[in-house]
């Protein structure tokens, strides 16, 4: 399989809710099957993947390049060569980033169990650099179980609130918008979209699930099915 062409750009999403999750029984019809993926179109995509600001389904990922400032590597999305799993968080977040954190975290435990821990990526990247430095994102690790032994998870963190927006909401269209009118956090906060991509070794999104309730059971067999149908490829 080859690496589709890469995107121009994508639309920015509309920021509502701090969460928005997936709308049960909405489905969409997706003419034909693109190229370069393993899993049959999503049933639960709730608009043909041309309509989302985040790429979706057939897609591919938009190119970055951003660092893990606790392994000390910059991550070449395009340089990736494994099942990838990419979302967005603050890790300051009161509620929806860290239920769906440990939720990954659940997500990598069982991609270990099925022995796929060096076929698979796990890039959480933080939209709030100014918060989100090295010395939160390891305790962050910590607090939620994350395996950092296994060298398969990588925090990365733009440089600036502006590299972040330039990455996070105008290339992967997942929109957050920083206010600091929040009962629930000092300071400031963020309302933001809630987005997990599924992205195969040739760079296309197989899934995006949305919300921060994912099934981790569902991720991880996706996730398989995705290994196991490269390595035959």
């Amino acid at each position: 399989m080859r690496r589709r062409a890469l995107l121009g750009g994508i639309g920015k999403a509309t920021v509502g809710a701090a969460t928005i999750g997936a709308t049960a029984g909405c489905t969409s019809v997706i003419d034909g099957e693109p190229e370069d993926v393993a899993l049959d179109p999503q049933e639960d995509q709730i608009a043909d993947s041309e309509d989302l600001s985040y790429p979706a389904y057939g897609e591919p990922l938009p190119a970055f390049e951003l660092r893990d400032p606790i392994a000390g590597i910059t991550i070449d999305s395009e340089a990736v060569d494994r099942t990838a799993i990419v979302t967005a968080v603050f890790t300051f977040c009161p509620a929806e980033c860290g239920i769906l954190l440990r939720r990954l975290v659940g997500v990598q435990r069982r991609v270990a169990d099925a022995g796929l821990t060096d076929e698979t990526l796990f890039l959480p990247i933080t939209f709030d650099p100014e918060r989100d430095d090295e010395a939160a994102l390891r305790d962050n690790a910590e607090s939620i179980g994350v395996n950092r032994d296994a060298g398969n998870w990588h925090y990365l963190r733009p440089e600036t609130p502006e590299r972040a927006k330039t990455v996070v909401e105008d290339r992967l269209g997942i929109g957050f918008e920083r206010t600091t009118e929040s009962d629930r956090l000092q300071g400031y906060d963020f309302t933001h979209i809630v987005v997990t991509l599924l992205v195969n070794p040739d760079g296309v999104v197989e899934r995006a699930y949305r919300g921060e309730r994912i099934d981790r059971d569902r991720v991880a067999g996706d996730i398989e099915a995705v290994v196991e149908a490269f390595a035959d490829g």
